[in-house]
């Protein structure tokens, strides 16, 4: 059921007695004989809680701007945080941390959810995004890095990356935002991930705002051409066989193991 004056629908997707609150967005006009791509959302720790409300604050100007859903038609998944967890289990104010072995409960129902989304609606698996702000930004290094093949974009914005991962995500588009001046998540988060990513050859894309603290992301999401860049990603065909309509464990499964490889 959809919240008054919005495009986002209200959703709760509920796993092995666990439950993940979430909107979901299709596209304007949708036909469902068309493919279309996919942006996945992850909030901030501000926008942590239960009402499935809070985690399109920053994001809903654009998500829900009539002229951004014609210019980029997509499905859009913005899942929520519970207040007591975050998308990567790790302090955010640390210079460094090495990726958790397991990845973190709300993290790991947004993955199952966007499986379940993909095998049941048309998105163009060649065109699923990621992007993120804060402890956002944490969830996209640490979601890329556990699915390198899964996306064909990442926006982390003003997040941190365990450097060594970097050699793993090489090859996805990404484009990084920081304020000079966070106090919050210090800059040199993303400057050194970065400075990683080229190292193995990466053609990563990195944008800092001077004299700008943790609020970035109001900056970033309005910098001209990202909305551009970020739908001209397409990755190769995936070249596979499996032509079942109905999900199964075994398809999961698949999923999985493509994603990760």
């Amino acid at each position: 059921m959809k919240a008054q004056n919005s495009h986002f629908g209200k959703y709760e997707f509920t796993e092995e007695n666990k439950k993940l609150l979430y909107r979901f967005s299709y596209p304007d006009n949708y036909d469902s004989t068309k493919k279309y791509p996919l942006i996945l959302f992850l909030h901030g720790a501000g926008e942590r809680g239960n009402d499935n409300e809070k985690q399109l604050t920053y994001i809903d100007k654009y998500f829900e701007n009539e002229n951004f859903r014609r210019a980029y038609p997509a499905f859009i998944l913005a899942p929520q945080c519970p207040k007591d967890k975050r998308w990567v289990e790790v302090s955010w104010s640390l210079p460094s941390h090495t990726i958790p072995e397991k990845i973190s409960e709300p993290l790991g129902l947004t993955m199952d959810l966007l499986f379940k989304l993909i095998d049941s609606l048309p998105i163009d698996t060649n065109r699923i995004y990621i992007t993120g702000l804060s402890m956002g930004g944490f969830g996209v290094w640490d979601a890329i890095a556990r699915y390198p093949n899964l996306f064909a974009a990442a926006v982390p914005i003003c997040g941190g990356a365990d450097l060594n991962t970097a050699k793993k995500i090489k090859d996805i588009p990404i484009w990084v935002f920081h304020g000079s001046e966070d106090k919050v998540v210090t800059v040199e988060r993303s400057r050194k991930m970065v400075a990683e990513l080229k190292k193995y050859g990466s053609n990563v894309k990195y944008t800092e705002f001077p004299k700008t603290g943790h609020l970035s992301w109001n900056k970033a999401y309005a910098t001209p051409g990202l909305w551009d860049w970020m739908f001209e990603q397409t990755k190769k065909k995936l070249n596979r066989k499996w032509h079942k309509k109905n999900l199964t464990k075994a398809k999961m499964v698949f999923w999985r193991h493509w994603a990760v490889r």
